[in-house]
This record gives structure tokens, sequence and C-alpha cells, in this order.
């Protein structure tokens, strides 16, 4: 549901997400500008808003960052018609340069999957099903390497822990920068 709230003289508009999943209060801020605040069930608004309020100064520091950010800013419409046209390019890419990374790791999967989803590129399931957005095929090739890599490294290690990153640094030496500037663009993964 759309909300408004008050941080520093500004009213700032966010959608509140209530979720039967959630452990915890997250929030997080698209490099669209969207505002989205994810809670578990029977929250109380006001720690909502609280926590809204503690975090406010990152909030406008991110919001501000994405009305101005210059470099990796990227645009979709998000439509079924975007999907279609890309879904197939997408799974090419995907296959591709699963089969280049997977001769370092050796890797066994079952699927590979491309979707449309708002918020993630890519996840891999305890089945071993990898599964990536189709957006993949819209990104430099450096950056959807570095997502196809994240998440074939799940099949290793189901974390993020320093096993993991070890893991991803093997193909992907300068992930520390790619994972930064993908944040930067507002990239997330699960």
């Amino acid at each position: 549901m759309k909300k408004q709230i008050e941080l520093h003289r500004q009213q700032v508009e966010y959608t509140l997400r209530v979720s039967k999943h959630a452990r915890r209060m997250r929030l997080a801020i698209y490099c669209d500008g969207a505002f989205v605040v994810t809670v578990p069930k029977a929250t109380d608004a006001n720690l909502v808003e609280k926590f809204i309020i503690q975090k406010s100064k990152w909030i406008l520091d991110k919001m501000a960052y994405f009305k101005t950010v210059s470099s990796f800013v990227f645009k979709t419409t998000n439509d079924e018609e975007e999907y279609l046209d890309n879904k197939e390019k997408a799974l090419k890419v995907a296959e591709s340069r699963i089969e280049h990374f997977n001769k370092v790791y050796q890797f066994r999967f079952n699927k590979i999957n491309i979707k449309n989803q708002k918020t993630r590129w890519g996840s891999c399931s305890k089945k071993g099903n990898l599964n990536f957005n189709y957006k993949i095929a819209l990104l430099p090739p450096r950056l959807s390497d570095y997502i196809i890599v994240h998440e074939l490294c799940h099949l290793g290690q189901f974390n993020h822990s320093q096993k993991f990153w070890n893991l991803v640094a093997k193909t992907i030496p300068n992930y520390l920068e790619i994972r930064d500037e993908l944040k930067k663009g507002g990239v997330t993964f699960h």
C-alpha cells in the first residue's frame, strides 16, 4: 500500500509491503526512485515509522543519488512485450555464459529459467534451478556475467559466506567493484 512520511521537511512516498516471509524490516530504494518498506506480518505502524525516520539520511541520500546518477542507470518498461522480446536472448546469454564459467566450477544444476521479475535479477533454488531476469540480456556483459556467476556459485555455497565470495572471485576477480556498481544502479540479489 502507498504511504507518505515527512523526512527532513520533505514528503516522501513509499510502498509498504507486509510479508509473511519477512523476519525483519527492510528498506529498498530502486534506481527508478521507488522506495519500498517490507515488514513482517503484524508489525506495529509506529515501529515502521520510527525505523524509516532512523534511516532517513540514508533514504534521502539514496533517492538524491538516483536522481542525479549519470553512470549505470537501468531503465526498462517492465512490460510483457519487452519480456517476450528479450526472453530468448536472455536464455542464450545465460546458457552460453554458464557453459563458459562452469568449466571452472563443474557444478551440477537442474534447469535455467528466465523470468519477468521487478526486483530480482537472479536466484538459485535448493533444487538446483538457476533463475534469471530477462533483463540480463540488456545489461553490459560484465554486469550480466557477475549476476550469472553469483547465482552459479550458490550451487557450491548456498549463502553469502567468505567461501561463497572466494568462489565468485575465481572467475570474477573484481567482483567487489562490479557489486558496488550494481548496488549503485539498484540491482538486488536473492
